[in-house]
């Protein structure tokens, strides 16, 4: 347990920074999933515009420091490499 007043904040940071990385983290994973599903119903033109509007999400979540910059565009190029086989 923290037991100087330093410790104790930022104990509390964390808590609070991790309920917002989560929050963040499953937003991008809906938008993700979203792409992932019009992927799986073979409709083209949603997919595409699924992927258009999970795109910034993904990149905000670099910003914001929830997922590495490499993983966010290795998960954008795999994605719009299926969207784009579609069809």
């Amino acid at each position: 347990m923290a037991n100087t007043i330093q410790s104790k904040k930022r104990a509390r940071q964390n808590v609070k920074r991790y309920d917002i990385n989560k929050a963040r983290r499953s937003r991008i994973r809906t938008f993700l999933r979203r792409v992932e599903e019009a992927i799986a119903s073979g409709d083209k033109e949603a997919a595409t515009t699924a992927l258009r509007l999970a795109q910034p999400e993904l990149m905000r979540g670099v910003t914001k420091g929830v997922f590495h910059q490499n993983t966010a565009s290795r998960k954008m190029s795999r994605l719009a490499s299926r969207v784009k086989a579609l069809g």
